[in-house]
């Protein structure tokens, strides 16, 4: 089997992405509850007990909510930085000492899968996106972005496949219902990418040989997936990029599985 993506949950209510191999499984984040983890597998055939690590970008409940219980009730090894373990401790509850284990930004093997974290700009204690290589295929998560510097931008260069964070249309976002200070938050350079934002990155991972970008972590608040979609496709079309044939430009939805992203 290639190496294959499969988000589960996408959105500001919850987030995990199953990546697999022909070896391996893992998590990267799980941030719904443990029971709507399991049924959301089993919907795809596939089990916890298959799951070879959850991997942590950062301690918020969106990222973390399910992982200390499929921890505990499936002895599942967490991988996560130290600033994040002492900020996600409270949250997770007890993780057996022997399955939390603490990781930095060097590369990592889990059997055959090659994990990469590398920093991320948000407003948590030590974000990261995670690239994930096996053979000669490679991908990324990349959520929870403030901005897309081009450090980001250098370690996503290299990926066939990119989940990249589209978290909401700006003028959604003004005229909302959130308090001030959150729109503020979230507008940040340590907060969330807009619409904006994700199509100009898009078009620089086009240019930089991305072959595929899915679009996740929608706000459900002041997002929509037309939206979302709409305005990366139109900027893609206006610098001479064709989604479909120069690029393969998809969605991943917030509260249901998405399906598989394969590369061979």
């Amino acid at each position: 089997m290639a190496l294959c993506l499969t988000p589960l949950f996408s959105g500001s209510s919850g987030n995990a992405i199953l990546v697999s191999s022909q070896r391996s499984k893992v998590l990267i984040d799980a941030g719904v509850s443990g029971r709507k983890l399991e049924e959301a597998l089993h919907s795809i055939g596939e089990t916890v007990d298959d799951i070879k690590g959850i991997l942590i970008t950062h301690e918020h409940s969106d990222h973390i909510q399910g992982v200390g219980i499929l921890s505990r009730r499936y002895n599942i090894p967490v991988d996560a930085t130290a600033p994040t373990w002492e900020a996600a401790c409270d949250k997770l509850g007890s993780v057996r000492s022997m399955l939390a284990r603490v990781i930095g930004k060097e590369p990592f093997y889990i059997d055959d899968l090659l994990i990469e974290p590398f920093e991320i700009p948000h407003d948590a204690a030590d974000p990261v996106g995670y690239c994930v290589t096996s053979g000669h295929s490679r991908l990324a998560v990349a959520t929870d972005l403030g901005c897309f510097p081009q450090e980001v931008e250098r370690r996503l260069h290299a990926c066939d496949l990119v989940l990249l964070e589209s978290n909401h249309d700006l003028e959604m976002l003004i005229a909302g219902r959130y308090p001030y200070e959150l729109k503020q938050r979230i507008r940040s350079r340590r907060g969330h990418l807009s619409n904006d934002d994700a199509a100009e990155a898009a078009v620089r991972l086009a240019y930089a040989g991305v072959s595929s970008i899915l679009l996740g972590h929608l706000s459900r608040e002041n997002n929509s997936e037309h939206l979302a979609f709409r305005t990366v496709t139109d900027a893609l079309l206006a610098n001479g990029i064709t989604p479909g044939r120069d690029i393969s430009l998809g969605l991943a939805f917030r509260d249901r599985v998405t399906g598989r992203f394969q590369i061979r």
